[in-house]
């Protein structure tokens, strides 16, 4: 892994990606940043998410970022050097709280424009996590086809400016960029992913 620059590391869920992203974040410098983006809507997903912070609390410094996404990865990118890595997990669901607040879709992609620009000229390089929703069956809502639809979109933006592009599934990564195309199996047995 190269720095700076950013990595899309997609799949499934619990198809490993985010456990394969931690461990590359752990392989590449010191200073390590987590953005978050989970919002805790019931006691099950408050205790969930404290406690994958307290896991990462002696690796990650761990920042909230689940509007503000976009802001927050840009001042990172004004501080003095402050990372050496950065992990974002995940992107979709950053997307679906913009969403269920009201943002239009243009808005939306504006913001993951933004985003796109700002991580491929990060100081630090960037390990973003992302669910690939657009394989399953035709959602029935409007809601859930807008999620589909604006995930799509932001792959694709995204992929056309990461430097590297992994998929996850089955518990094993595919490295799709850079070629050639190359299994990349977990370190250790048993790890999954995280939510």
């Amino acid at each position: 892994m190269s720095a700076p620059g950013f990595a899309l590391i997609g799949g499934g869920v619990r198809s490993g990606k985010s456990a394969f992203a931690l461990r590359l974040a752990m392989a590449h410098g010191g200073r390590r940043v987590f953005f978050a983006t989970a919002v805790a809507f019931d006691d099950e997903m408050r205790v969930r998410i404290a406690r994958h912070v307290e896991e990462r609390a002696a690796d990650f410094t761990t920042i909230e970022a689940t509007h503000d996404l976009d802001l927050a990865v840009g001042r990172l990118c004004t501080q003095p050097p402050a990372a050496d890595v950065v992990v974002i997990d995940c992107l979709t669901l950053w997307l679906s709280n913009l969403l269920l607040a009201d943002d239009s879709h243009e808005a939306i992609e504006r913001r993951v424009d933004g985003l796109a620009g700002t991580l491929a000229a990060a100081p630090f390089h960037t390990l973003l996590v992302t669910n690939e929703v657009g394989m399953g069956i035709v959602p029935e809502t409007a809601l859930g086809r807008a999620f589909r639809d604006i995930s799509g979109r932001a792959h694709q933006r995204l992929a056309r400016s990461a430097q590297e592009l992994y998929l996850a599934a089955l518990g094993t990564v595919l490295r799709l960029r850079p070629g050639p195309v190359q299994l990349v199996f977990p370190e250790a047995e048993g790890e999954g992913d995280r939510p």
